[in-house]
């Protein structure tokens, strides 16, 4: 055969197709996500982006199925990982996926590790439940993980409590026990949360050398859009629980479609420039609870809002190649 092959299309690991999530409450149910969906392929980053509230942490623990239920309930959706539906688990099943084939790295370690045992207990809790490793099995394989993301001294830092390690340190036992057990998919809810600006810049290295190194596919969820420019393969844009724009990264920073995505690209403060004041996008975002019935969610913020924006609500359409945007009026028309 002569002539350079064509790559097969990297299988895909996670695909979230319609995703509906509610809470019930006194005043009635509000949905938190409406109608999301997204493919995650092998070995590739997908960025979910989007202001603090807009669903994010919740589409990420639908995925894990660690929301309460009640009051949370998935309303309609499937969420395909490696093509069964984990929405018709039982919760035995489930258990066995959780921290094994899928890990996540959560948002701030101090709420999520157990002050009361030692970091090395719990990564090797993980093994001993997964893996059915003893102790002694488990503790070198948690001595080999904690120095596979970086934590030195880790004979010595295994026997220590959450409290007596750095921010950073803590978030790095939180990849280890997230990566224990060699997960097939990564979700990093906010890893790099409340850390200083060059402990972020260790962590998001770490995290790209290892997806290389384990070829693993990982959902990085976050609002800051340096972070996404830095990390990511593809990215999807959330605004007031439904996905708005999706592309690759170098496309969505180049030619943002979405009038959100562009005021939130056009708000980045950038070397050079003239203006007193970065631009703003006017108004708030609406409530769960206060949400416009039968419009676009933006239309009341949005400059380009037309008379169709207040009478349909727009649906994610292909504008180019891997590019979708939900949008009557989109900047790239």
């Amino acid at each position: 055969m002569t002539g350079k092959e064509t790559p097969a299309p990297a299988e895909t690991v996670l695909a979230v197709r319609d995703l509906t999530v509610g809470f019930a409450t006194e005043t009635g149910a509000v949905r938190a996500v409406e109608s999301v969906g997204f493919t995650l392929r092998r070995g590739r980053i997908l960025g979910l982006v989007g202001e603090s509230g807009c669903g994010k942490s919740v589409t990420a623990m639908a995925v894990m199925r660690l929301l309460p239920t009640p009051p949370a309930f998935v309303e309609s959706g499937r969420i395909l990982f490696d093509d069964e539906d984990l929405l018709t688990f039982p919760e035995n099943r489930m258990r066995t996926v959780r921290g094994n084939r899928i890990g996540m790295i959560f948002q701030e370690p101090m709420t999520s590790l157990n002050p009361c045992f030692t970091v090395g207990f719990q990564i090797g809790e993980v093994l001993r439940f997964h893996r059915g490793m003893n102790r002694d099995a488990a503790r070198d394989r948690t001595v080999e993980v904690m120095e596979g993301v970086g934590i030195g001294a880790a004979g010595s830092r295994v026997d220590q409590y959450p409290h007596q390690l750095s921010g950073g340190l803590r978030q790095r036992v939180m990849i280890a026990m997230a990566l224990a057990c060699d997960p097939r998919l990564l979700i990093a809810d906010e890893p790099t949360t409340a850390l200083d600006v060059t402990v972020q810049a260790q962590i998001l290295n770490l995290l790209a050398q290892l997806q290389e190194r384990l070829d693993m596919s990982v959902l990085l969820i976050t609002h800051d859009l340096g972070v996404v420019a830095e990390s990511c393969d593809h990215v999807a844009v959330m605004y007031a629980g439904r996905i708005v724009e999706s592309a690759p990264v170098e496309d969505l920073f180049t030619r943002p479609a979405h009038p959100y995505t562009y005021g939130l690209m056009s708000a980045i403060p950038r070397l050079g420039r003239r203006s007193e004041y970065l631009p703003t996008i006017a108004g708030m975002v609406p409530s769960l609870d206060h949400r416009p019935v039968g419009q676009c969610y933006f239309a009341e913020r949005c400059p380009r809002a037309g008379e169709r924006c207040f009478r349909e609500i727009p649906p994610l359409t292909s504008r180019r190649e891997n590019h979708e945007c939900a949008c009557w009026n989109p900047h790239d028309a």
